[in-house]
């Protein structure tokens, strides 16, 4: 472990795009614009009235204890409570988080009362050391898992693979390994996952994009030309499904889930 680059100010605003390649046995490829929120769990963005119900950050939306319905309209409530349980996935792996902890958050907000956020990152620090990444994944069935990502070097850019073991596509079984990159510096915010399969790509998802500050007037201009952000992942989602089975790509039985603990 060792100190990381500069991460950029918090709360931030990421605009970016998403690209996904299927690779086999049915090439398919897209490329979509759509921002995130990167957020310091102790520092919840100060929103105006007329814009908290385009970015809600909850913490039943992502891993561990969501903690008592009384702390729904507190939004430092809500993120003290999801970094809380960002400590205790750490701590039931026996990774030491040592002091002055912060946890950075890539993530989508709720737009509406409504988000769909396929994956969820957050840069666990120690003062200025990084002590780990977890990466949350959710999948259109409401369930959800996370892998644990150890940095080895001060290099902003952290790259590891770990096994898959989560169903997330339809046309996908849970056989493989991700290689999962990610990126966080002032200049960028980055994540790559290819799955491997006998060492092949043959699926790779990434999201990419440059972080700026959070201001009321730049949320607004955001709203407006990305609007309903989360409703539209979803019915993206489902319009590229829809398009796969029609070309008659084979659907893969989906196992019961039992979420890793702290998940």
């Amino acid at each position: 472990m060792s100190a990381a680059a500069d991460p950029p100010p918090t709360p931030a605003i990421v605009p970016g795009r998403v690209r996904h390649l299927r690779r086999t046995p049915l090439r398919h490829g897209f490329d979509h614009r759509v921002y995130q929120w990167l957020v310091d769990l102790d520092d919840p963005p100060r929103l105006p009235k007329m814009l908290r119900p385009f970015a809600r950050l909850y913490a039943e939306d992502h891993l561990g204890d969501p903690g008592p319905t009384s702390e729904m309209t507190d939004p430092r409530a809500q993120l003290l409570r999801i970094k809380s349980n960002v400590e205790n996935f750490l701590a039931v792996r026996d990774v030491d988080f040592g002091t002055e902890r912060r946890v950075l958050m890539l993530a989508n907000a709720r737009v509406l009362g409504y988000v769909f956020d396929p994956l969820t990152v957050f840069w666990c620090y120690s003062g200025e050391t990084l002590r780990a990444v977890v990466a949350e994944v959710h999948n259109t069935y409401g369930e959800r898992t996370a892998y644990l990502l150890e940095p080895e070097s001060r290099a902003a850019t952290l790259r590891t693979q770990v096994p898959k073991h989560f169903y997330v596509s339809p046309f996908n079984d849970v056989s493989g390994d991700y290689d999962i990159t990610v990126r966080l510096d002032s200049e960028r915010v980055g994540v790559s996952i290819s799955l491997l399969r006998a060492g092949t790509a043959v699926f790779t998802a990434s999201f990419d994009g440059r972080p700026v500050a959070y201001t009321p007037r730049r949320l607004t201009r955001t709203l407006i030309t990305n609007p309903f952000m989360p409703q539209r992942v979803s019915v993206l989602i489902a319009l590229h499904g829809v398009w796969l089975w029609l070309r008659r790509l084979p659907v893969r039985a989906r196992p019961a889930h039992t979420p890793p603990e702290g998940v």
